[in-house]
């Protein structure tokens, strides 16, 4: 039995690229499985159905990889699972070196879809850790010069003290004060810890 597995990263995206690929294959609808969600994982509604489905001799047919997932590690251990544990031919329409499903070939095929895929598991990991260290030097470089991150502080207003007396002798409570500065409750609180610790010092 051939199935297909169609995802889209979100339900406002379009499957109909991924869904003529399945119709040019012959698959009927009844055998193609939607998510319609994020490739980070593969706890997927309609990926975990195909799964129970697929059965020794299946072959499953997907338009690229990346349709599978994102997560190269996580891709690795289903594409051991569904061709080892399950004996089920992978067929990638846009990468024929992944396809495992050439009889031909035999193991020697099988073989060569899993060197493919290692490889681009390992350039994928390599480029995962070249944009961390590109951010991490870019986020000190902008540091060292001076640029600030985050939302900036608001500045206390300049009749903060006259607010701070009042709410200090109870002429009015921190919830007014807030509503007088037209801030957040909590960076009152933060205003008027300021102003106490400065009074103690």
């Amino acid at each position: 039995m051939t199935y297909g597995y169609v995802r889209v990263s979100s339900k406002d995206q379009h499957t109909d690229r991924q869904m003529d690929a399945m119709a040019a294959q012959g698959i009927p609808a009844k055998h193609i499985y939607i998510d319609r969600q994020s490739g980070k994982d593969f706890k997927r509604p309609a990926y975990q159905r195909l799964m129970r489905r697929l059965k020794e001799g299946d072959r499953l047919v997907i338009k690229s990889i990346d349709r599978l997932g994102r997560n190269y590690d996580e891709i690795l251990e289903q594409w051991r699972q569904i061709t080892k544990e399950k004996g089920v031919d992978i067929f990638v329409l846009d990468m024929p070196l992944l396809n495992t499903s050439d009889e031909e070939a035999g193991i020697t095929r099988v073989f060569i879809a899993d060197l493919v895929l290692q490889i681009l598991a390992y350039v994928a990991q390599t480029e995962r850790e070249f944009i961390r260290e590109r951010q991490k030097e870019g986020i000190a470089s902008a540091k060292a010069r001076g640029v600030q991150f985050g939302r900036p502080k608001m500045q206390i207003p300049e009749n903060f003290d006259e607010i701070f007396e009042r709410i200090q002798s109870k002429k009015i409570t921190a919830k007014d004060a807030a509503q007088i500065l037209e801030v957040d409750p909590k960076t009152l609180r933060k205003w008027i810890n300021l102003q106490k610790n400065a009074g103690k010092s």
